[in-house]
């Protein structure tokens, strides 16, 4: 069982969690629905192998569908687990704990994921063609999610080890 010395900061990490976990969702949703509205419009010129693939997104490079679609799902499901992780916090004892650790431990490998698209997404570099342009896509909300997931994955990490303390 957990020491009470990791209890407050188990809290604090909990709750800086489930509030990057929501600014998490909220900016994946954004990009999701941007992604979507626009993909009518620009897809209509591509080949058609492309034009079927169901995570293309007219912004960003390849690797920004995939990394979207598992912000979104590592955001949910860390969001839940925090959620779920203060509840068990303040009842303290060994079943509500192991729970909370195995809760953060699944949302760490979704977010560890995640993390992976996003340096990936980094690593290959923005593709600035005309149809960006002409779309006027802005890369600044994609560049705040590739951050947000970066540093959410840290302290995540934090979080678990607080927690299996």
């Amino acid at each position: 069982m957990a020491s009470g010395a990791s209890k407050p900061t188990a809290f604090m990490l909990l709750i800086l969690n489930m509030g990057l976990y929501f600014f998490m969702i909220i900016i994946s949703s954004w990009i999701i629905n941007r992604g979507i509205v626009r993909s009518r419009e620009s897809a209509a010129i591509l080949t058609i192998p492309a034009r079927i693939f169901p995570i293309y997104f007219p912004m960003g490079n390849l690797a920004t569908g995939f990394f979207v679609i598992l912000s979104l799902l590592a955001g949910v499901v860390g969001f839940t687990s925090s959620v779920t992780g203060l509840y068990n916090l303040f009842l303290w004892n060994a079943p509500s704990i192991h729970a909370t650790y195995a809760s953060s431990l699944a949302s760490l490998s979704l977010t560890l994921l995640a993390m992976g698209f996003a340096c990936k997404e980094i690593n290959i570099g923005w593709t600035d063609s005309v149809l960006c342009m002409v779309l006027d896509v802005n890369v600044d909300e994609q560049r705040t999610l590739e951050v947000v997931t970066i540093i959410v994955s840290g302290t995540q990490l934090l979080c678990t080890v607080a927690i299996h303390v």
